[in-house]
């Protein structure tokens, strides 16, 4: 069997040698081939060296671990880093990790284990954390959002530690902030996702790259997009046709109501604060709708354009 461990990262150029370490550790205490797929966002500290010296490290050694390095030309984020990482990778399993060395390798033959018996993904969890309480306690309430929407139960949907089967790793469409919702991607789509306690280690070097208060608005507008997409893609005019009669009843209901005011007493009330109110109710409504049409829209295009600045393979 043939493990792909793929890394996106983003200026972890103290990092990387040690994780490099840890995986080899890990494999050779193991009787799989592993290769490590480094996906560099658009580092600019340097890191891309550092993944030139491993691959030429690793290039020459005779060992079980092999390494593949892709670079983008800017920084796209870590869905399109996944993305481009997954679709490289030749393994019989996929696992996704961190470059932070927050994620420890000695936990993946348990995630194989797993996998054998019978699961298509294994999602990690991040039972003791060593975080902020300013990044736990959001995360922990975005979790139980999560899973009361998707209705698959998880502790951590956002632990960027899995493993899956390749072929379910590949065919999940990875973009936006969808990387955050990978079990509930592949669980909606048949597969049996399961959950394992992983190791979490405190960041040692640099701070997290891929984190910002603005993520929790950006995930919770891509929980929207795909609970959409889900249940209107192929229906569309049930989601709006529903909506627009909900409103059109609305408007009807108010205008015969001021109708007949106005037959019983000959004067014809105009409440400036209810058409107001009116008019933000529909005006909102649009918004939302224009931005559920433009996600149709980009879930019809085509997906991972990004550009590959360098690579170092074979």
């Amino acid at each position: 069997m043939k493990v792909s461990i793929v890394v996106p990262l983003l200026n972890e150029k103290e990092n990387l040698p040690l994780l490099m370490d840890a995986i080899a550790a890990m494999a050779a205490r193991q009787d799989f081939a592993c290769e490590v797929v480094f996906v560099d966002d658009g580092s600019k500290d340097g890191s891309f060296f550092v993944l030139q010296q491993l691959y030429n490290q690793y290039k020459d050694a005779a060992g079980r671990v092999s390494v593949r390095v892709y670079r983008f030309a800017r920084n796209y984020g870590k869905s399109a880093a996944l993305s481009v990482g997954i679709s490289k990778s030749t393994g019989d399993v996929v696992v996704t990790m961190d470059a932070d060395l927050q994620d420890d390798p000695v936990a993946i033959p348990a995630m194989l284990k797993m996998l054998d018996g019978g699961y298509d993904m294994i999602s990690g969890w991040k039972q003791l954390r060593h975080d902020p309480i300013t990044k736990t306690l959001p995360s922990k309430l975005w979790n139980v959002m999560t899973s009361f929407l998707s209705g698959l139960r998880l502790h951590d949907f956002n632990c960027g530690f899995k493993a899956y089967r390749a072929a379910v790793a590949r065919s999940l469409d990875i973009y936006g902030e969808r990387h955050r919702y990978l079990p509930v991607l592949a669980h909606w789509d048949g597969f049996n996702v399961g959950e394992m306690a992983v190791p979490h280690h405190p960041r040692k070097f640099g701070k997290s790259k891929y984190g910002s208060m603005m993520r929790f608005f950006y995930g919770l507008f891509d929980m929207l997009t795909i609970l959409f997409l889900r249940n209107y893609m192929k229906s569309p005019l049930h989601f709006f046709g529903l909506a627009g009669m909900m409103l059109g009843f609305l408007g009807s209901g108010i205008l015969a109501y001021f109708g007949v005011v106005w037959m019983m007493t000959g004067v014809f009330h105009i409440r400036p604060l209810v058409l107001l109110a009116l008019g933000a109710i529909i005006v909102g409504f649009q918004f939302i709708s224009l931005g559920l049409i433009g996600e149709m829209i980009t879930q019809a295009a085509p997906k991972n354009t990004y550009l590959v600045k360098d690579s170092l393979e074979g």
